[in-house]
């Protein structure tokens, strides 16, 4: 089967449609955000009584909203295909301000903001793959784990991935949620230097180790991924 036969059967038409969507989403809210940031074209901030209204709000309401609609629709067209559209509007929306509601302050044109460029662009990848057929759980494409392993190996996944996470690896975080082995490389290597991990369990030593095999990752493969970030979605204020 071709990758057009992949992308527009019936059974893969919503994670497709699901892929566009988000894709087409982070473009349109970026674009919108770099003319509000230059103060051109009709857009301006959503501020309504004083209170900034980010657009992850309306993205969780289309995400939840999709979600219902897709549990009810039970695969069934053409309700199947609209609540892909909604999931995938809405979790672009939620993932461009994702390094927001991580620090709970507006971080959005700062260089901690960064993070929800990448986060979007690594889901974008995962997406882009599952939606051409592109499985390493699936027995063709990838190790034959069976049901049995997979639930056995599940906790273990999950754990792994809240590891990531607190140890600051978002991008390990997201990759291994599609290829596990990576989030159980990930959880047992060192933590950033700035995630909650390091700062509660590190001492100075294991601390300077981790700041020293951060830089050394930053500034061998970093530079490269905020530079493909600063071109898509604007270059940071503080930068």
């Amino acid at each position: 089967m071709s990758v057009v036969d992949n992308l527009t059967a019936p059974t893969r038409l919503p994670l497709t449609l699901l892929f566009v969507a988000f894709l087409a989403t982070f473009i349109i809210t970026r674009t919108i955000t770099r003319l509000i940031r230059a103060g051109k074209g009709p857009f301006h901030d959503n501020v309504q009584g004083g209170v900034h209204i980010h657009h992850s709000i309306p993205g969780i309401i289309l995400t939840i909203a999709g979600g219902f609609a897709s549990v009810a629709a039970h695969g069934a067209a053409p309700m199947a295909a609209i609540s892909a559209v909604l999931i995938g509007i809405g979790a672009s929306l939620v993932l461009d301000e994702f390094a927001l509601l991580l620090h709970l302050q507006d971080v959005y044109w700062s260089s901690e903001g960064q993070l929800s460029v990448q986060v979007v662009m690594l889901t974008g990848a995962v997406l882009g793959l599952m939606a051409i057929g592109i499985n390493p759980l699936d027995g063709a494409t990838g190790i034959r784990l069976g049901h049995l392993g997979l639930l056995a190996s599940l906790p273990f996944h999950l754990l792994s991935l809240l590891v990531c996470v607190n140890k600051g690896k978002y991008s390990t975080a997201i990759v291994g949620a599609f290829l596990p082995p990576i989030a159980w490389i990930g959880a047992v290597r060192l933590a950033r230097p700035t995630s909650h991990w390091a700062r509660k369990r590190y001492s100075p030593d294991k601390l300077e180790r981790a700041t020293v095999r951060a830089n050394g990752f930053d500034a061998r493969w970093g530079q490269r991924g905020l530079a493909l970030g600063d071109l898509v979605a604007g270059r940071p204020t503080d930068s």
